[in-house]
């Protein structure tokens, strides 16, 4: 793997300088104008950027002080899913607010009964006329409370095998029969939901790709999900990166040795996550399918994330415990919070018990594991 960049004077480099130079503090609405909220998205969303464009344009973001907003539901998992398989007039319709976000999204894929087993979900979807009628539940629908649409798997087949009858939706959360409860935390925060759906009507022209034909969507839509997940923050790119945990860890001091062999594992697995990025971004360069890949470094990050955590807890003592266990918000104790929220880690976005086994499937050949 060679990941040398491009040098000074490469003319990707050089056209990035001069919009930079041109727009020195970009707002969001800007940088989504220039194509950089979704650099890999195609024109005249995206800038078509290659694996290594984009490197460049985060190193040129990075040295010009400039950051450029997460992925959010919207524009990591819907919007791609959108870009694969939805209609043009779908695509212009939705991708411009993702970008310049105006409209917020959530994922509706998880049941009771359909976690990580997501083919066998039940909520279903009956259509009549120009609309299709829904009826089910959803869990862990994160913050469904408060967005503007949903990404929706619903059942409109049985004929077949499970991943056969499935269709892939676009809902408008204010319609009518939709019912949302939070779940509260452990945290104390209640960003998770459960979602009913009682003769939701949704339009014909909300249907992504084929009726029956939703699964390879959402697979789509998974693959983003894991990279996403799996990159970014030690939780999910919502709590403090990994140059923050060691900067906290710097700061509380470590003169005990057995945490500081902790330490020092928490490290050379800092440097095994970035070497497992690499190998992700060249699979994309070459053209190869990362899938697999995602799944080893997301089964790594999300216990990696637990152990940082708990490892900061550890350096400030039990006495921090009292603080911070409520609803995230940016003046709370974030070290308290992400302790217990990064126990979600390793469910979210695909257990850990799922990567391993892609992992042993698609990566050591090892046969299927027998259904009943």
């Amino acid at each position: 793997m060679d990941f040398t960049l491009p040098p000074d004077n490469d003319p990707r480099r050089l056209e990035i300088r001069v919009w930079l130079d041109t727009h020195p503090h970009p707002d969001r609405t800007t940088l989504a104008t220039g194509g950089f909220i979704a650099p890999h998205w195609p024109g005249p969303w995206g800038r078509d950027a290659d694996a290594v464009t984009q490197l460049i344009i985060d190193d040129e973001f990075q040295r010009a002080g400039i950051r450029i907003p997460g992925a959010s539901i919207g524009v990591g998992w819907a919007g791609p899913t959108i870009i694969a398989g939805g209609t043009q007039a779908q695509k212009e319709r939705f991708l411009p607010p993702m970008l310049a976000n105006t409209e917020d999204w959530c994922q509706l894929f998880s049941e009771p009964e359909a976690g990580s087993d997501l083919a066998s979900l039940r909520t279903r979807a009956v259509r009549d006329g120009d609309h299709y009628i829904v009826n089910g539940s959803k869990i862990w629908s994160t913050r469904a409370d408060v967005t503007d649409w949903g990404i929706l798997l619903v059942r409109t087949s049985d004929d077949g095998p499970p991943q056969k009858g499935i269709s892939y939706l676009l809902l408008d959360m204010t319609t009518p029969g939709i019912e949302v409860r939070p779940i509260v935390e452990m945290t104390g925060g209640r960003h998770f939901n459960e979602t009913f759906l009682t003769d939701v009507e949704i339009p014909v022209e909300n249907l992504v790709g084929t009726e029956n034909e939703g699964w390879r969507l959402a697979k789509v839509t998974l693959a983003n999900e894991r990279v996403s997940l799996s990159q970014g923050g030690v939780l999910w790119g919502r709590g403090p990166d990994d140059p923050t945990v060691l900067d906290r860890i710097r700061e509380l001091g470590c003169e005990d040795p057995i945490l500081r062999q902790r330490v020092a594992d928490l490290y050379t697995e800092m440097a095994v996550l970035r070497l497992l990025n690499q190998r992700v971004m060249s699979a994309q360069l070459t053209g190869g399918d990362p899938g697999p890949l995602s799944s080893i470094r997301k089964a790594i990050g999300d216990k990696h994330g637990q152990k940082a955590m708990t490892l900061v807890k550890d350096l400030e003592g039990p006495s921090t415990m009292l603080d911070g266990h409520y609803p995230y918000e940016e003046d709370e104790d974030l070290w308290a919070w992400g302790h217990y929220f990064s126990r979600a880690l390793t469910i979210g976005g695909g257990t850990s018990e799922v990567q391993r086994n892609i992992i042993g499937e698609r990566l050591l050949g090892l046969p299927r594991e027998p259904r009943p």
